[in-house]
């Protein structure tokens, strides 16, 4: 059995989950990238690979994250997966995913390329679905991770086989939005992903700020846990430096010695530069 899942921390959860249940013993894999946001357009080809690879180039410079672009490759994990599949006709793959636009897009993006596998690629999509969480009370999650292991173990009773009609349907709904390719995915229910502008989010972050200086860390901080919908830091950043061009905002630092030291503001108030030097 291999199990999929689209964030870093999933791993660690259904690990836990294993350690309870052999049943569910198999490999881990993560799908890397987070395909609900950037652009889709001509994904599967060389062409509309190059051109995400360089959005993604563009939005993780200057961050923690800029070495790491050259170690994500779902295009290499995909063809080791299909390998795995031919070498064992046994093998069966799990895909995972929680309530979340980047379960959801990783799935799409995923799934399309396994029909030649139909029976043998089953889904587990705790849509909807409650949970008890640490204090023994009930909660729906959005995310694997925030299950706590024992629980896992009721959600594999979810397991099922991704159907004919779906290896069908939900390609073209994923052709669909690579074609729109517009910057964000939004779930708004069940498995139905809408596109968004890529500054659908602007406002929600700009709310957030204050016309007083603060360290990027700290403004990142605060956007993230009170945003709706979750992004990643480096997406929020580079959106930042986006609203920053459109003189929406004021960001002062050097940007060559990673985010720790630049300070972010809106318009109008104390001297950002006096801040930073403070």
């Amino acid at each position: 059995m291999i199990h999929i899942v689209f964030n870093t921390a999933d791993i660690a959860a259904l690990e836990s989950a294993i350690e309870l249940d052999e049943t569910l013993s198999g490999k881990i894999i993560e799908i890397k990238d987070d395909y609900a946001v950037g652009p889709l357009m001509d994904i599967y080809e060389t062409e509309g690979f190059q051109a995400r690879r360089d959005w993604w180039k563009g939005v993780l410079a200057y961050s923690p994250y800029e070495d790491q672009l050259d170690i994500v490759d779902d295009t290499l994990t995909i063809h080791q997966l299909i390998n795995s599949l031919n070498h064992d006709e046994n093998e069966m793959i799990w895909i995972w995913m929680g309530q979340n636009a980047h379960d959801v897009s990783g799935y799409y993006w995923l799934m399309s390329q396994f029909k030649a596998y139909q029976s043998r690629i089953h889904v587990l999509y705790l849509n909807n679905l409650p949970f008890l969480n640490e204090k023994g009370q009930l909660f729906y999650p959005t995310h694997l991770s925030q299950i706590e292991p024992k629980e896992f173990l009721k959600a594999k009773k979810l397991a099922r086989p991704i159907t004919l009609s779906e290896f069908e349907l939900d390609p073209d709904e994923w052709k669909k939005l690579c074609q729109e390719n517009e910057g964000v995915r939004f779930l708004e229910g069940g498995k139905k992903l809408v596109s968004m502008h890529i500054g659908c989010y602007d406002n929600e972050m700009i709310a957030l700020l204050t016309k007083n200086a603060q360290k990027l860390p700290s403004a990142l901080s605060n956007i993230m846990a009170k945003l709706k919908v979750k992004l990643g830091d480096a997406f929020i950043v580079a959106r930042l430096k986006a609203l920053e061009e459109a003189g929406k905002l004021v960001i002062a630092g050097d940007w060559s010695k990673g985010w720790k030291d630049m300070v972010v503001q809106m318009p109008g108030g104390s001297n950002v530069i006096n801040e930073t030097e403070a």
